[in-house]
């Protein structure tokens, strides 16, 4: 009869099956991550007097299942980054490890998507998926955000693959890269008088103060202040850190009414940055009693003015242009008319005259005998006006001549038309008489004429 055994320190066991055969089963769990590797003796012994052994050594190796996540060796990260770095530069590494084995225990890290103040986290860092390391994949700017979280996730090859995450901080390093920006006085513009200073102001009065900022933090953004440049160097004092400007001294008669203070800020950073402003202070209890403010309020008025006049004559002058033009314009289209009035260069022909004319002697400013004659031109209501040279006495015969002395009866036969033509012809013998014959002899002829 033989039997067979096994050491007791490992957690396997002999089960007899049938005659002299055995079953090496299990009797726990095993961990390939504790213990990957088994060496197992079996002893055969017979029931002989004395009894007989032999061993045989079985070389049992534990398979892999991937039953473990990535570790990683720290619980959180934290890097620190100077802002304005440069794109590209190694912010961090960030290591897991998997006690699988092969691929079940290979790592691969990512970042998980997230934003940061609007931002995508990628446009910010990127990581090394084999390696773990974390890049900048921009400047940062310290005045835009201070810092941020990013979870990174490492993740086996096994199947199911398992993972696991770890936040990481990064921490933007300020750096002295901003001045400080002045906020009174106002730097823009034309600051003309900012201050005004009491003639009865007494030493150590507080004057006016200087406001400034600094964009930085730490002791990048420690301000101080100094006088520069003034007009009296010992009149005026700065508080170092506060920028109040106080008298140093009282204000006496001999000191000048304008004065004028350079002032630096600066900072305390490394290299230190700074920025000036001019501040201007009138001793004065009165603006009225310094000449200059009048002369500059009445130029500034006076600029105004002359830019209105200006303008006022540009636009009367164009307006005169145009006026002028139209009128030109007017005469020229005129003078492309025929004229029938006082043409006497034009030969009117006698078939065209009216068959009555008056004839005046020459009697008073005149000199010899003329004739007139008025007539309509055909086809228009208006009438016409028709100065024609001299005639002799025997030119038409007597009895065409006009007939004087017509009454009031004839005169109001005469038709709305007549009467109309009557008031233009004789308006226009009214202006011939006034600016060439001066005389009103031939006034009556005309009405006896149109109305006979």
């Amino acid at each position: 009869m033989v039997y067979c055994s096994i050491q007791q320190n490992i957690p396997f066991k002999l089960v007899p099956s049938i005659k002299n055969y055995y079953s090496l089963v299990t009797t726990g769990g095993l961990d390939r991550e504790l213990i990957s590797e088994y060496n197992i003796t079996i002893t055969a012994t017979d029931e002989g007097s004395p009894p007989l052994s032999s061993s045989k050594t079985i070389h049992l190796s534990v398979a892999d299942v991937n039953d473990n996540p990535p570790v990683f060796e720290e619980q959180f990260y934290s890097a620190h980054v100077k802002e304005n770095n440069k794109p590209g530069s190694s912010v961090c590494t960030v290591a897991a490890t998997d006690p699988d084995w092969r691929q079940n225990g290979t790592v691969v890290y990512s970042l998980l998507p997230s934003e940061v103040n609007g931002l995508p986290v990628s446009s910010l860092l990127s990581i090394n998926g084999d390696t773990g390391v974390m890049h900048a994949v921009r400047s940062f700017d310290y005045e835009q955000f201070k810092s941020f979280k990013v979870l990174v996730l490492a993740r086996d090859n096994g199947s199911p693959p398992l993972s696991s995450n770890v936040t990481v901080s990064v921490f933007i390093t300020d750096e002295n890269d901003n001045s400080p920006q002045i906020l009174y006085p106002s730097l823009e513009g034309n600051s003309f008088m900012t201050e005004m200073v009491p003639k009865a102001a007494q030493s150590n009065s507080l004057v006016s103060k200087v406001i400034a900022v600094d964009a930085d933090s730490g002791q990048n953004a420690w301000l101080s202040y100094h006088i520069v440049k003034a007009t009296d160097p010992g009149l005026f004092t700065i508080g170092e850190h506060s920028g109040e400007i106080r008298l140093q001294k009282d204000v006496s008669e001999s000191i000048n009414m304008k004065q004028n203070l350079i002032v630096s800020v600066k900072d305390n950073g490394e290299p230190a940055l700074s920025a000036t402003c001019s501040l201007y202070l009138l001793i004065s209890d009165n603006l009225a009693e310094v000449p200059e403010l009048k002369d500059m309020s009445y130029d500034e008025s006076s600029s105004k003015l002359t830019f209105c006049l200006i303008i006022a004559l540009v636009s009367v002058s164009t307006f005169f242009l145009t006026f002028i033009i139209i009128i030109l314009a007017v005469r020229f289209c005129h003078r492309r008319k025929p004229r029938l009035l006082f043409d006497g260069a034009v030969a009117i022909p006698s078939a065209y005259l009216p068959p009555n004319y008056a004839e005046v002697d020459g009697t008073g400013t005149l000199r010899s005998t003329y004739n007139y004659d008025a007539y309509l031109t055909t086809g228009s209501r208006t009438s016409d006006f028709k100065f024609v040279s001299s005639y002799n006495d025997r030119t038409l015969p007597a009895d065409l001549t006009l007939k004087k002395g017509k009454s009031v009866e004839d005169m109001l036969r005469c038709t709305g038309d007549e009467l109309e033509i009557l008031n233009q012809v004789w308006l226009l013998a009214f202006f011939l008489r006034l600016f060439i014959f001066k005389s009103d002899i031939w006034q009556q002829p005309f009405i006896s004429y149109f109305c006979m």
